[in-house]
């Protein structure tokens, strides 16, 4: 009822469990799906990586009770674009749709500050690891040390990144929107969206959380708190 009266939305379907959300998504080809995480038969986590994978134009919010790291990581490896609780308002859930719909996280801001917390924690993001998987791979272990971020112009990047693909990449690591980068570096939202592609398509990122943690272990930008070294 709440989504049915919310602007710019259109309900196409209700599915009870994840079993049925994967088959509804079939059907209708939503442009997203807003994704609960108990559910009997398939759930959330698993219905999320089904769609995702057979259904990549299909993207995926969890609207959860839940917002645990053993509920929130899964969700985001699984593929998740956005992550919210059963708290969000309205306005709440119309930004992270329209977020996703753009390219952007939909996460809400206690999900991303936990986000920033566990991946500035060597200790909880996977111990005393010397470096962590490639950012498409998903979550895992993190380096154990982030090194001092430097300016992109001024050091040798991975991945084939330009020095503009860096400064943009070090900018959505602080969480700017794509209209707040566009502000600072003086260009239109278009160009930073195709730089954004350009740098998710080199570092193998999928949305915007996985990007975060692509500049933070490679030096491209520090997480809050951490010390230079």
């Amino acid at each position: 009822m709440l989504l049915g009266l919310l602007p710019g939305i259109e309900v196409v379907g209700a599915a009870a469990d994840g079993e049925e959300a994967v088959r509804l998504v079939a059907e209708h080809a939503p442009d997203v799906v807003l994704m609960d995480l108990r559910m009997p038969r398939c759930d959330g986590v698993e219905a999320t990586r089904r769609i995702r994978a057979e259904h990549p134009a299909t993207h995926v919010v969890v609207l959860t009770t839940y917002a645990d790291d053993d509920s929130l990581f899964p969700a985001l490896r699984a593929g998740a674009r956005g992550y919210l609780t059963k708290d969000a308002g309205g306005e709440e859930i119309v930004r992270a749709v329209r977020h996703v719909m753009s390219g952007e996280a939909g996460l809400s801001p206690n999900v991303q500050r936990r986000l920033l917390e566990r991946l500035s924690d060597p200790a909880a993001a996977g111990g005393a690891a010397a470096a962590g998987p490639a950012a498409g791979t998903g979550y895992g272990a993190a380096s154990a040390a982030f090194p001092a971020a430097a300016s992109p112009a001024r050091r040798e990047l991975p991945d084939g990144l330009t020095a503009r693909e860096a400064e943009v990449l070090s900018l959505v690591a602080e969480g700017l929107s794509n209209a707040e980068i566009a502000r600072r570096l003086h260009v239109s939202t278009a160009t930073v969206k195709t730089h954004i592609n350009n740098l998710f398509a080199k570092t193998g990122a999928r949305d915007r959380a996985q990007a975060m943690r692509y500049a933070f272990q490679y030096g491209i930008a520090r997480p809050p708190g951490s010390s230079i070294t």
